[in-house]
């Protein structure tokens, strides 16, 4: 009876080991995500209201709500957020049509005045009578006329003359063209039908879009009722609507990196008193010998390489797309004079492929990972999971290949009322028109299924429900989960609301879950590789994930500063997004670890170039994720950088240098298994890695950084619409940058070819399944506990 009691007692303990860390996680994550819903709810609650009927002092209707929708739909339609930005959020080569048209109305306003009060040009008007007027508007625009309990607002004369200019300047921009990178009459009323249209409303489109630029601007201009801050916390920066830097910014600035300081301190104290560190499952001079003859390989492992083989196209095309973008800023309307590459290519079409072959070569190739693993934790190949596997790449080439046609054709207007559900959503990074979105998520749960069947018998040995395997497991499903999110936009859905959700996709799905993916996988790869041992492995993805998760899912308040959000935000997203900083700052030590590892190899060991781009991901965690989005982040820099040239340096840094390092490291060490030993040359590798990293660098701090800095400067002195004009991107010091930015961007795009001649190369040379469906594998059962 003792031996039993002994026995059962045993077994609880290895049920209940990491008990207090899992449940400090599960407490984590429940509590980060009850504070981003009530504050999405608060969101929700407290936007800037669209009202029924906006009308003159004599009451007369100068637009309705379904004007500032129908106006948003058409922004959306045409793609132009792949171009400029409204309320800071978008892309960098048009104009923040929010600043832009907050500049034409008030200096609408100023005219008015100047010529009720003095009979003059506000412009010949002294510096005295210049004053008076400019006080007179701010105080009559700041004014919050909207009627709650009517759902209307009134402009005043003033206002509606400013309403006016503004429809006047895009009527000629849409017509015309802007003389950057816009093209003349983009905008056409054949594109849609003349009655029932969808999301459009009825009348001329060009007026519905200045009505909804107008709107943007006068929440970001009016004070939100019962406060004394804007829709936009004073957003953006414009003196003459009397939009500047609030106390919460400055306040939450200082104390945001006063709450890291500290949080630093408590961490490390942490991380160095429990031994969170992963701890070598090797003795010195033992490294573990791998002979990959001896991996054994299953059919649907082989079938994966056509995958990476893919990644690794789209990867180049992506990178070529990109070429183009940064050409464009030197010559907006053509390449190098060939004007039908912009005619078909404009910024804006080509800006969306840009952003979604990157999310797609780089899912990709996890998904290809995640498909080669399963069989090896399971220790089987899964009947019928070649076929599956066969239909899921498929599925991805049509899901490729048709949004990309269908955001062409709708961003072109060929779609008609159709050109949400196969067009261009109008939202950066989730461009895919709702049929492809719906392909893709069901993609994902494919995928999901083909690696649960892989891990399922993984799963059943495995006791501890919150073991390696089972984090595996719920971290892919994470991956299809979070991408639903993007279903809850939709093109009547207010632009504040929307971009509530928006940033669910791109920094809870893009820079969250596939952190916490991407996380998994690296302890799970080491442990497989016999090179860490899986008990302090298992605690240190725990303590990393709580890190992450702590802090990443609140910190995505940094984007909802400036959106129409409330002002509480500021300081939610200040601190935690600073807080982000550590655990990938702590990533450090664990490259550290890994270069260790691969030094201990010597130069038997295979996956050498594996690890060098693990290291790159480390390294770039830190500098570009954690140093410049930290650098962005704060909100007092956020204020006039927001939807600045430094907002794409931390973007390269942190898409490309980590998660598109991390994906040639996955893709490299499932390749390695399935290609023959002998076909496989690590100079190629070395090499392609050295160019990326160089390249990358170049990009990031020899052009978009200064640029960025440069633009900041001119916002803080000259206001924030200055700095995104076109006048801006034309000053000789600025040309000169993004001139030279092609000498990195070559250097990248040597590395890219590299690796792509590498796979293409490695497709020819696969090696032949060893083992059939159902027959168990030779591999180290990670269900079992160390002992």
């Amino acid at each position: 009876m003792e031996i039993q009691r002994g026995t059962s007692t045993n077994k609880v303990l290895k049920a209940d080991k990491n008990g207090l860390l899992k449940s400090i996680l599960i407490a984590t994550i429940l509590i980060s995500f009850t504070v981003l819903l009530v504050g999405g709810y608060w969101i929700f609650k407290e936007q800037a209201p669209r009202p029924l009927e906006v009308t003159n002092e004599k009451g007369d209707v100068l637009f309705t709500k379904d004007s500032i929708m129908g106006g948003q739909a058409v922004f959306q339609k045409y793609g132009l957020m792949d171009y400029g930005t409204v309320l800071g959020h978008g892309s960098y080569m048009g104009p923040d049509y929010t600043a832009e048209a907050l500049q034409i109305y008030t200096e609408g306003m100023q005219a008015f005045k100047a010529n009720e009060k003095y009979g003059k040009d506000f412009s010949t008007l002294n510096e005295d009578e210049k004053t008076v007027i400019k006080n007179n508007v701010i105080k009559e625009m700041r004014k919050n006329r909207y009627d709650s309990d009517k759902d209307t607002m009134e402009l005043t004369n003033a206002q509606a003359y400013g309403l006016e200019k503004v429809r006047v300047h895009y009527k000629e921009i849409f017509t015309k063209g802007d003389g950057w990178g816009l093209k003349a009459n983009l905008i056409k009323e054949g594109d849609m039908p003349k009655t029932d249209r969808a999301y459009v409303a009825q009348g001329d489109q060009i007026t519905q879009i200045s009505d909804f630029f107008f709107w943007t601007a006068w929440l970001s201009s009016t004070v939100r009722q019962g406060d004394k801050i804007t829709y936009t916390n004073n957003w953006p920066y414009f003196e003459d609507a009397g939009n500047q830097l609030s106390f919460s910014a400055i306040w939450w600035s200082g104390a945001s990196i006063t709450i890291l300081i500290l949080m630093i301190g408590v961490i490390l104290f942490f991380f160095y008193r429990y031994q969170f560190g992963m701890q070598e499952a090797y003795k010195e001079g033992n490294f573990p010998r791998i002979d990959l003859h001896k991996i054994p390989v299953t059919s649907s492992q082989v079938k994966t390489g056509k995958y990476f083989v893919i990644v690794a196209a789209l990867f180049f095309v992506q990178c070529m797309f990109g070429a183009l973008l940064a050409h464009y800023y030197i010559e907006p309307d053509s390449f190098f004079g060939i004007k039908w590459i912009h005619d078909i290519l404009p910024f804006n079409i080509t800006k969306g492929y840009h952003l979604q072959l990157a999310i797609f070569w780089i899912a990709t190739a996890w998904l290809g990972m995640g498909i080669y693993v399963a069989p090896l934790v399971g220790g089987y190949e899964p009947k019928k999971q070649g076929l599956l596997v066969d239909i899921l790449f498929w599925a991805l080439v049509v899901l490729v290949v048709g949004s990309m046609v269908g955001e062409w054709l709708g961003a072109n207007g060929f779609l008609g009322n159709n050109w949400f559900l196969f067009g261009h959503t109008g939202w950066e990074y989730i461009e895919l028109g709702r049929i492809w979105q719906l392909i893709l998520i069901v993609g994902m749960f494919i995928w999901l299924f083909i690696v649960y069947r892989g891990l399922k018998a993984g799963l059943k040995k495995e006791t501890d429900k919150g073991g390696l395997i089972h984090l595996l497991f719920y971290s892919a499903i994470a991956v299809p989960a979070f991408y639903v999110f993007a279903l809850f936009i939709n093109p009547g859905t207010s632009f504040t609301f929307a971009d509530y959700w928006r940033w669910w996709i791109i920094h809870l799905w893009v820079e969250g879950i596939f952190e916490v993916f991407a996380v998994v996988v690296i302890g799970f790869l080491l442990v497989q590789l016999g090179l860490v041992t899986k008990k302090s492995t298992v605690r240190q993805l725990y303590f990393q994930l709580i890190l992450l998760l702590g802090s990443g899912v609140i910190g995505i308040g940094h984007h909802y500063y400036y959106n129409g959000s409330a002002e509480v935000w500021l300081g939610l997203g200040a601190v935690f997004s600073a807080l982000e900083v550590i655990p990938l700052t702590l990533l450090i030590l664990e490259a550290y670890e890994q270069y260790k590892m691969m030094r201990e190899g010597g130069v038997d060991f295979p996956y050498k170039g594996t690890f060098w781009f693990l290291i790159s991901v480390a390294i770039w965690n830190l500098v570009g994720a954690g140093v410049l989005g930290f650098l962005i982040n704060l909100p007092a820099v956020s204020y006039f950088e927001h939807g600045q040239f430094l907002t794409p340096a931390h973007g390269h840094g942190s898409m490309m240098g980590v998660y598109g390092m991390f994906a040639c490291a996955v893709l490299l060490y499932s390749l390695r298994n399935i290609v023959k030993p002998e076909a496989w040359n690590d100079k190629w590798l070395k090499f392609s890695c050295i160019m990326l990293n160089v390249g990358l660098a170049g990009m990031v701090f020899l052009s978009l950084l200064p640029v960025g800095i440069i633009q900041i400067k001119e916002a803080f002195y000259h206001g924030y619409a200055a700095s995104r004009s076109a006048s801006f991107l034309q000053k000789p010091l600025v040309e000169t940058l993004l001139t030279w930015r092609a000498v990195p961007d070559t250097i990248f795009l040597i590395g890219v070819v590299v690796l792509l001649s590498f796979c293409i190369k490695a497709i020819f040379n696969l090696r032949k399944p060893t083992h059939k469906e159902g027959e168990k594998l030779p591999v180290k059962d990670l269900a079992l506990d160390e002992e």
